[in-house]
């Protein structure tokens, strides 16, 4: 059942102020009051992980390609930026929220939720509370972030973003409706363009609209993401990404990891090579979610951008790199056509289970040595960062890791627990 607000419920949303681009500046000061873009070098494929707001003035935002944003901001100092870097910093901002509260969730590497109910004997009322867990983590970290304080998740969402930048904003209990009736519906976390486009074809344009409307109708015209939206615009945390409460977090349904060449390329050894990197990847956060795939899926985008996937079902689930790897090179050398150039290629797992698939008497032991190697391989990983270690096929297509939301070893991001399911 979706959680819902009360008035006796208290959450925080903490959003780091431009997060990987603060970071770069306490290592290199010199950025400080600069545009600044984390992500690549402006001529490199690729997304903005991060805008300093020197670079918002000229328009550059996060996933904007690279070299878009060099056209809008050429003056830009453009930074690849440094992932363990950003890991150890989210790291000290976990550290800091679990003193203010037991129920903390990294909803990515640079924002947080804490239930904050029932610590007001503690630490005072929400805005107090807010100004000492703004002072804690600035202490800290030397980092500014953005708080918002609500009633559900969403509204306090919607407000830390609202108090950019490192601000607090408090929406009080009853007047969250208010508060998001004049805004536009687009700001409803996980509206996206094209529900957007025909809420708009509908007269739908702020939030106010949408939460005149009865329920009844929303549903006819988008089923149960309708009855969602009817919650969402009166503030509640209803369907989407709010269905749990805090800290109660679920296991991924798929995990996937791809590349983009800075080339177009044929080059079977080089894409055989960059298969494997990514099924590293991909295996390391199987292992990290305790969970086994069933299903391995195969992305090509060619130079034109047309894009296929394929996939196969394995005969046993797996959560092992090495199978990955042969699972993946045989898709792409039963669907690639080797007389185009090859733009991105990707690996997704999917159908996952906890349960380790049926032993093959005739393997000789070569899974659980593979398990024993794997296992030592993350544990090094944890100490001494991903690139640690890596399988000797993949060395050739390694490439330089971009920041992600969701990376291995996230404090905070810990394999989720099926609140339904009874301990054994």
């Amino acid at each position: 059942m979706a959680a819902t607000s009360t008035p006796n419920r208290v959450i925080f949303h903490v959003d780091m102020d431009a997060f990987f681009v603060s970071v770069e500046e306490i290592f290199d000061p010199s950025l400080k009051g600069k545009p600044v873009v984390v992500g690549g070098e402006s001529h490199e494929r690729g997304v903005v992980s991060a805008a300093s707001y020197e670079a918002r003035k000229f328009g550059v935002h996060s996933a904007m390609p690279l070299r878009t944003a060099y056209q809008r901001c050429p003056q830009a100092i453009f930074v690849s930026g440094h992932p363990e870097r950003y890991r150890e910093y989210s790291g000290r901002v976990f550290e800091v929220l679990g003193h203010f509260s037991p129920k903390v969730e990294m909803a990515s590497i640079d924002e947080a939720y804490l239930d904050m109910t029932g610590t007001e004997r503690l630490l005072g009322p929400p805005m107090k509370a807010a100004h000492l867990l703004h002072e804690a983590v600035k202490s800290a970290t030397e980092l500014n972030c953005s708080i918002g304080v609500a009633s559900s998740r969403l509204v306090a969402k919607v407000s830390s973003d609202q108090a950019k930048r490192n601000g607090i904003l408090w929406v009080q209990p009853g007047l969250e409706a208010p508060y998001l009736a004049p805004m536009e519906v687009r700001r409803i976390p996980g509206v996206g363009k094209v529900m957007e486009k025909n809420l708009h074809s509908m007269g739908i344009r702020r939030i106010g609209d949408l939460a005149a409307l009865e329920e009844s109708f929303l549903e006819a015209k988008f089923g149960k993401w309708g009855l969602a939206l009817a919650g969402k615009a009166e503030g509640r945390d209803a369907g989407g990404w709010f269905d749990a409460d805090v800290a109660d977090r679920a296991d991924p349904k798929s995990i996937s990891h791809e590349h983009t060449f800075n080339e177009d390329t044929a080059d079977v050894e080089r894409l055989e090579a960059t298969l494997a990197h990514l099924a590293e990847k991909v295996g390391r956060r199987l292992r990290e979610h305790k969970v086994h795939a069933r299903t391995v899926q195969l992305k090509l985008r060619y130079t034109d951008f047309s894009t296929i996937t394929r996939a196969n079902t394995l005969p046993a689930p797996t959560q092992l790199d090495i199978d990955l790897v042969n699972e993946s090179r045989r898709l792409l050398h039963s669907n690639w056509e080797r007389c185009r150039t090859i733009r991105l290629i990707g690996i997704h797992a999917s159908g996952f289970t906890d349960e380790v698939g049926q032993l093959d008497l005739l393997d000789d032991g070569r899974n659980e040595r593979w398990r024993k190697v794997l296992e030592a391989s993350d544990k090094l990983r944890d100490k001494f960062g991903e690139s640690a270690v890596a399988l000797g096929s993949g060395m050739r297509g390694r490439f330089r890791e971009r920041v992600h939301e969701n990376p291995a070893a996230l404090l905070g991001k810990e394999p989720g627990k099926d609140p339904t399911k009874k301990p054994t």
